[in-house]
């Protein structure tokens, strides 16, 4: 029977939480198949009127600024280079993307996790570990601001989780096999610089084209502006399947949710890991800020052997098509290894300075040549 043939998105769809709140049968398949759509042929989408606080969301906006002000010693005594869990801040323009400068400053921050690695674990299972904060007496009641923030998007991504694998037909079960009872997620606090405070030769990539690597990323958008979109600017710049740059702008009060390479894999492909980048804002702006949540899978989780997923799901997949022009780089290594050691060799790709300290065997692995002059991100 032949099937008719999607064509690549134009703009990215909503969907509105609160057709699970009611607790209605006919909102809810509703909500379902607005996922589904957005799951096999888009891979983003904004999320409306999620269960998280619209007063958090404000109070951990407020901070961001205030964080970046910090003198260079305060930011610098919690510099990742202390983290062998890659947690903490990077300078600005540490990392590059497919050979250009990535033009932000950031800090990498997540859930509270005590690591129980020990001499002679792999040494992916030491990736996840003790968050670096910047102390109370610097900026008070900051972590808790960001920990409270952090457990309500872990469960709302878990949440997120089980309505995909209704939208996609599959037993309960399925995805949320790929998470163990305790783990750390992760977020970044993310500056951009507007280009009049960059030098020429910086170009103004903000993040070159990538994907995420593992199931979902949350960043939200609050009353006024977005934290992925934490100020007006916009930049968020998602590329569809004939390779359009497709803008992702600040909506009030959603999420923008992205699928990450790690879906995709597990799921036949049919979930869609979409390229994106983030544009730095143009000359005159002010400064763009984000807050990005990663939901992690298991450090032990390996996807290469995929899901059980019905026919008329998979016949969704083969009207979308598998031809995609992307100016990403793949995760191949998920078809073969562990997700901790997939994760392990993106961070020490992305900060080899922090790899080369805490992980130097594999620093030599991934940089036989020597030390790069720079970062290079999925």
């Amino acid at each position: 029977m032949p099937v008719a043939v999607e064509q690549p998105f134009s703009e990215i769809p909503t969907l509105d939480w609160d057709l699970i709140a009611s607790g209605v049968p006919s909102d809810r398949q509703q909500f379902l198949a607005d996922l589904r759509h957005a799951i096999v042929n888009v891979g983003f989408m904004y999320l409306s009127r999620s269960p998280v606080p619209l007063p958090l969301v404000d109070q951990l906006v407020a901070y961001i600024p205030e964080l970046f002000a910090l003198p260079m010693e305060e930011k610098k005594a919690i510099s990742m280079l202390n983290s062998p869990h890659f947690l903490g801040y990077s300078v600005q323009g540490a990392e590059f993307t497919r050979g250009a400068r990535d033009n932000r400053e950031q800090f990498d921050f997540a859930t509270e996790y005590e690591c129980p690695w020990r001499e002679g674990d792999p040494d992916w299972q030491r990736l996840w570990g003790t968050p670096q904060f910047p102390p109370d007496s610097v900026l008070p009641g900051f972590r808790t601001t960001v920990q409270t923030y952090l457990d309500l998007l872990q469960q709302l991504g878990m949440d997120f989780i089980r309505l995909m694998e209704e939208a996609l037909l599959v037993a309960p079960g399925q995805l949320t096999q790929f998470y163990d009872d305790h783990m750390q997620h992760r977020c970044k606090v993310v500056k951009y610089p507007s280009v009049d405070a960059l030098r020429a030769e910086d170009g103004t990539q903000g993040v070159g084209p990538h994907y995420d690597g593992g199931f979902l990323t949350f960043v939200r958008c609050r009353s006024t502006n977005c934290l992925l979109q934490a100020s007006d600017q916009p930049g968020l710049q998602v590329q569809n399947r004939a390779g359009q740059w497709i803008p992702a702008p600040p909506v009030r009060g959603t999420f923008v949710v992205n699928i990450g390479k790690a879906l995709e894999t597990v799921t036949q492909k049919v979930a869609l890991a979409t390229t994106h980048r983030v544009v730095t804002p143009p000359k005159g702006s002010a400064p763009r800020y984000s807050v990005p949540f990663f939901q992690n899978i298991a450090l032990g989780a390996k996807v290469a052997a995929p899901i059980e997923v019905p026919r008329e799901i998979l016949d969704l997949k083969r009207a979308r098509g598998d031809e995609i022009v992307t100016d990403s780089v793949n995760f191949s290594e998920y078809e073969r290894d562990v997700s901790g050691h997939v994760q392990l060799i993106g961070r020490i790709k992305s900060h080899p300075d922090v790899g080369a300290r805490w992980y130097p065997e594999m620093y030599k692995q991934i940089f036989p040549e020597g030390a790069p002059s720079f970062g290079s991100a999925y």
